[in-house]
């Protein structure tokens, strides 16, 4: 083991069942770097890191961490010696404060064991303001978005003042100017000769903020190095194990046919006055940074909230939309911002997640016909390639790209005409993206209408038709994909 390595993890090994996760992988942590850790889903990324943390055991190999070895048996261990994690699957306590859960277990004392609610609360206080989040301490996680989530996620991680802070996607829920304020953070730590492991699938924030790399591939160490010393293209090579065509897929060609309309579409706080439209064989993009209102205009179309006024044309008939089913009634289907947590029943099987929705179609007289049930879940596992060993395997079991795929399956069992993407990439690998394009692209082909929300420039540029920009809970302004640029974009947005 080398001593002028912070961390260095050496032919750690671990099996689950029959399952091989991580043969003989290597992982070397310099001080004071950004080591980006690469992979697709299923690569033993989170594996790995979730033996570094005590979460799991190894079955072999060595970890050594400050030159010395070291065997963490619990979370506790590893932040006690100066390793924390931002993990990908968020885990708030809800009902608690934003301060209770950014120091959950280190609360201030008063005597008799009371907790120091004004101590506590200046402390998140000082945390959110050094990270510039503009989060108020006293209010309780249920009522934060799942970015606003994330927020508080990466300022727990970064108050334990660690040596080592792993960011499992971090970036996963958050918008430009929260990505933007992050990397600061990121680069003031490594100033201070901090190291930060960072694993996500956006390829640009790798060559943005990382100095070095790992790869692994089904379970296996494939190579290291300096970022400086490899480009995207060379770099996605190494994490799918071959050549990959152009990035984005898109071959569909919009119709003058408007199939759906959206007229003053209001919600008091959440967005005001939305009129837009999409056309048959159309990808429409919104864009916009967290807070402006993308999530919630979704929530009103689809009936999960209702609008304080507006209304909703499928092909110039006016509908009334005020609970999901309606809006599965007149052909919408939506994809959550949040799969785990909205989109899927991970205790469930792959059977019935994709069947759920479709129900009413297999059944008769409230008995489910289980072989039609069967036939339309195996279409959708086909359709999609969900890698699954049966569709008895339940969700939580599946890589993330798998478990967006069962959601895709769900959606389009109900034979959506309709479908409202929201964040569809995130968590997903590069291959898994490329996969999730082609099937956009192939759905508005065929005469449907997608509407996709996405924080990610690069995808809203390369996928969509045209693109429409919230800010603050207004339409900010409207770009065709011919014209569209990312400084457009980000102009618009803030």
């Amino acid at each position: 083991m080398s001593d002028d390595l912070l961390l260095q993890v050496q032919g750690v090994s671990k099996r689950f069942g029959g399952v091989q996760a991580l043969v003989d992988v290597s992982l070397r942590i310099r001080p004071g770097t950004v080591h980006a850790l690469c992979g697709g889903n299923g690569a033993g990324k989170s594996t790995v890191l979730n033996i570094l943390m005590g979460i799991l055991p190894r079955d072999t190999g060595q970890i050594a961490f400050k030159g010395q070895p070291v065997n963490f048996s619990s979370p506790k261990q590893a932040l006690a010696s100066g390793i924390s994690i931002i993990q990908q699957e968020l885990s708030p306590v809800l009902d608690m404060t934003v301060a209770e859960n950014i120091f959950l277990g280190r609360e201030p004392q008063l005597p008799r064991f009371f907790v120091n609610y004004g101590a506590l609360n200046a402390m998140a206080d000082d945390v959110l303001k050094r990270l510039h989040f503009d989060i108020d301490p006293r209010a309780t996680m249920r009522s934060l978005s799942v970015g606003e989530m994330q927020l508080v996620e990466i300022a727990k991680a970064i108050s334990h003042d660690a040596e080592i802070i792993i960011m499992d996607e971090p970036t996963s829920a958050i918008g430009e100017a929260e990505v933007e304020e992050l990397f600061k953070v990121i680069r003031r730590l490594t100033e201070q000769g901090k190291s930060i492991i960072y694993v996500t699938h956006r390829l640009t924030e790798v060559f943005e903020i990382a100095d070095e790399f790992t790869v692994f591939r089904d379970g296996r160490f494939i190579t290291d190095g300096r970022i400086a010393d490899i480009d995207r293209q060379g770099l996605i090579r190494l994490i799918i194990g071959g050549e990959i065509q152009d990035e984005f897929v898109k071959d569909n060609a919009p119709t003058d046919e408007v199939m759906l309309r959206v007229r003053d579409f209001t919600r008091a706080g959440e967005f005001r006055n939305i009129n837009l439209h999409v056309n048959k064989g159309e990808i429409l993009g919104i864009y916009g940074l967290m807070g402006s209102g993308r999530s919630e205009f979704f929530n009103c179309l689809f009936g999960i909230a209702t609008p304080d006024s507006g209304n909703v044309e499928i092909d110039g008939k006016l509908l009334s939309i005020d609970r999901p089913s309606d809006a599965m009634d007149a052909g919408i289907a939506l994809v959550t911002e949040d799969r785990k947590e909205t989109g899927l029943v991970l205790s469930s099987s792959v059977n019935d997640n994709v069947a759920m929705s479709s129900l009413p179609a297999f059944s008769r007289l409230g008995f489910i016909n289980r072989a039609k049930e069967r036939l339309g879940v195996n279409r959708m596992v086909d359709f999609f390639r969900i890698r699954t060993p049966s569709a008895e395997t339940l969700v939580r079991d599946l890589s993330g790209g798998n478990q967006q795929k069962v959601v895709l399956g769900r959606c389009l069992l109900t034979e959506p005409r309709i479908l409202l993407l929201d964040e569809p990439t995130r968590g997903i690998d590069v291959g898994s993206k490329r996969e999730m394009y082609a099937f956009m692209s192939d759905y508005a082909k065929r005469g449907g209408a997608a509407i996709m929300v996405s924080s990610e420039i690069p995808e809203i540029l390369g996928m969509s038709d045209r693109i429409i920009v919230f800010r603050d809970g207004d339409i900010a302004g409207e770009i065709d994909r011919s014209t569209a640029n990312q400084e457009q974009l980000v102009h618009l947005a803030s």
